[in-house]
């Protein structure tokens, strides 16, 4: 039965760490800059939480928010759209054997942080742990 390359209970290495980071920052500047030639995308503010790279690092996936929420679909239409360009500018600066293939995903880790914020004001969660 073939595993998913992201479920590897040891998690991920070095590598892909490093990897990850370098493409989350070189994502954050382009993104920032607006270094692509797409209008609606550099009018959009979009925060790259995290990039989590496969072992093989041929596929990068990369989880991005619209800086204040909302217009998620926008900005994923808009980012599939230049999927291409941003590729090549990521792998321009790194130095690896192949270009990874850039996915995109929502970042929730604002929304797990306010679901986790409002269970710990709860006062009965709250009574718990005060009692431990």
């Amino acid at each position: 039965m073939a595993r998913n390359s992201f479920q590897d209970p040891s998690g991920p290495s070095q590598r892909q760490l490093r990897v990850g980071e370098l493409i989350r920052r070189r994502l954050s500047e382009i993104l920032t800059r607006g270094e692509i030639h797409d209008p609606d995308l550099n009018r959009l503010y979009i925060t790259v939480g995290e990039v989590r790279v496969s072992p093989d690092l041929r596929i990068a996936t990369v989880y991005a928010m619209p800086l204040g929420g909302g217009k998620e679909d926008e900005m994923f239409e808009l980012l599939k759209r230049n999927k291409g360009e941003l590729r090549r500018m990521v792998s321009k600066d790194l130095k690896l054997k192949n270009s990874p293939e850039l996915r995109f995903r929502v970042d929730d880790t604002f929304d797990r942080l306010e679901e986790s914020r409002r269970l710990f004001s709860d006062e009965t969660v709250r009574r718990d742990i005060e009692s431990e």
